[in-house]
């Protein structure tokens, strides 16, 4: 059987795998963008095969990423790749000054064959300063942080139950974390995942 690399390699260099279902390779679930290095990567060292920053320019299917370390990235979105912005999205949906994280293979020419793309994803922690409608104000470290109900992708947790779509029993004064799609140069969010101990 082949495996996921594999596939996305022969995608990328153009082996005959044809097109891909866009959930066929990467992970769509925003946790995924947070996982932990590769197990086979020593500890410090970057991970060569994960790449994060902000778009600069958009060329055909290669996206140019400036690396919060200043360093530019090529990464490459092919049949198979899996793009999320508050949910799964296509590749158009990807714009200049998006804020990005990405997994993929590294290629010989040092480009990153992109697995999963999340754009402008973010997790925070904060405590509720105020409900108002379909926002929640978050304090975060002093700073307000505006979050927006979206709905019909909108979802909270509250301790170890499901995710629902109710978010009517977060409490001002309660600590969350929020995984979410943030506004660029903003401090604003969308919410997709809002987790409450309570």
């Amino acid at each position: 059987m082949t495996s996921r690399r594999q596939l996305l390699k022969s995608a990328l260099l153009g082996g005959g795998a044809g097109v891909v279902a866009a959930t066929a390779l990467g992970s769509l679930g925003p946790e995924a963008a947070f996982a932990a290095t590769a197990p086979d990567i020593a500890p410090g060292t970057p991970d060569p095969n994960f790449a994060e920053g902000r778009i600069r320019s958009i060329k055909d299917n290669t996206l140019l990423v400036l690396g919060s370390n200043l360093v530019f990235h090529r990464i490459r979105v092919v049949d198979g790749t899996s793009l999320w912005k508050l949910g799964p999205v296509a590749f158009d949906q990807a714009k200049p000054g998006d804020g990005l994280y990405a997994r993929g293979v590294r290629m010989p020419d040092g480009v990153l064959a992109a697995e999963s793309v999340w754009l402008n994803i973010v997790n925070i922690k904060g405590h509720v300063r105020n409900i108002t409608g379909e926002k929640l104000h978050l304090d975060h470290n002093g700073k307000e942080i505006l979050c927006h109900r979206v709905a019909g992708k909108s979802v909270a947790v509250y301790a170890d139950a499901p995710p629902s779509a109710d978010l009517s029993l977060l409490q001002v004064g309660q600590h969350v974390q929020i995984l979410g799609a943030w506004h660029p140069d903003t401090n604003e969010i969308d919410i997709a995942t809002v987790f409450s101990a309570h």
